[in-house]
């Protein structure tokens, strides 16, 4: 599958996240891993993860035609950005324009319980990008999971260790879930896992199969429940999550913390403790806020969308 986006749709997203002109295209950077990570911290920086088209709208539905994430994202310029599937799929036609080896596949999820993924895995309602560099590596790339994911590309590499935000480590191994029945070997999937500190344990999020690509018609599916279903937690919490990106003495941005909005209360990390940054009890404070503290701002129809809905802040 060739890219949605044109050379020029390429330059205006890359602009929009400021990746340096000496990364850019035309200068003719390499397509390693040091392009796909800044890319990354780049692209988590800029374009937030956020669910306000299930909430701040009339359809309280999400599209994930290319054209249609392509005005949202970019056109029209107020900050917005999606849910996991919109993000990831937007990023994968932007990395496919970049000549990127790159493809989908669908990942099962655990839900938390007292801040802890635990329990089954609920089926596929999340996705992360599967790219192979020119010397043969295999790396995931989740712009998508919101806070509690990557900050940058995992190795396809069982066991590999990668630094995170702050404490927390983060790597892939390869497991059966409970689910499964069949043990062989080769049905073993990929398991992305967390740790908040060296001696703390590790904590399996998800899980996916690099080898099974995933297609337009499947996201379909996977969207519409996701989006739609009164179990879902999309559908009954408002959600934002920025990262914070800053320069460091190498040149290179990396990133130090995060912000992040569940329904009224907004919080942030930068790199230790989590600490409330506000409560909102009205929707114009919460609109505010998504203004001030994300850089997102909302149109009087998006506003109104929310009248009635569950998810109304009433102060």
């Amino acid at each position: 599958m060739a890219s949605a986006y044109t050379t020029n749709q390429l330059e205006n997203f890359l602009t929009l996240i400021g990746l340096p002109e000496t990364l850019k295209p035309n200068n003719n950077p390499q397509r390693d891993l040091a392009l796909l990570t800044a890319l990354h911290v780049h692209t988590i920086s800029t374009i937030p993860y956020e669910n306000l088209s299930l909430h701040y709208s009339a359809r309280k539905g999400v599209s994930l035609d290319p054209a249609d994430l392509y005005q949202k994202i970019v056109v029209n310029g107020r900050g917005r950005g999606g849910y996991c599937m919109e993000n990831s799929l937007f990023y994968m036609h932007m990395l496919k324009a970049l000549d990127f080896r790159v493809y989908p596949v669908g990942v099962r999820i655990r839900l938390r319980n007292e801040g802890v993924p635990q329990g089954n895995f609920v089926g596929w309602v999340h996705i992360v990008n599967i790219v192979t560099l020119d010397d043969g590596t295999r790396w995931m790339v989740d712009i998508g999971f919101g806070g509690d994911g990557a900050t940058k590309p995992l190795p396809l590499i069982e066991g590999a260790i990668t630094s995170n935000l702050s404490t927390q480590d983060i790597r892939l191994i390869r497991d059966f879930i409970p689910e499964q029945t069949d043990r062989s070997p080769d049905r073993k999937l990929w398991l992305y896992q967390y740790r908040n500190g060296p001696r703390m344990n590790w904590n399996t999020y998800y899980a996916f199969s690099p080898e099974l690509e995933f297609f337009p018609a499947d996201f379909n599916v996977m969207n519409h429940w996701t989006s739609t279903h009164p179990s879902q937690k999309q559908t009954f919490t408002v959600l934002a999550i920025l990262f914070l990106r800053r320069p460091t003495a190498t040149g290179q941005d990396e990133i130090y913390g995060k912000r992040m909005m569940v329904n009224g209360i907004i919080k942030e990390n930068l790199g230790g403790k989590t600490v409330v940054l506000k409560q909102c009890s009205s929707e114009s404070e919460r609109v505010k806020a998504l203004s001030e503290l994300f850089s997102i701002r909302m149109t009087s129809v998006e506003v109104d969308g929310i009248r009635g809905h569950s998810t109304e802040l009433m102060g």
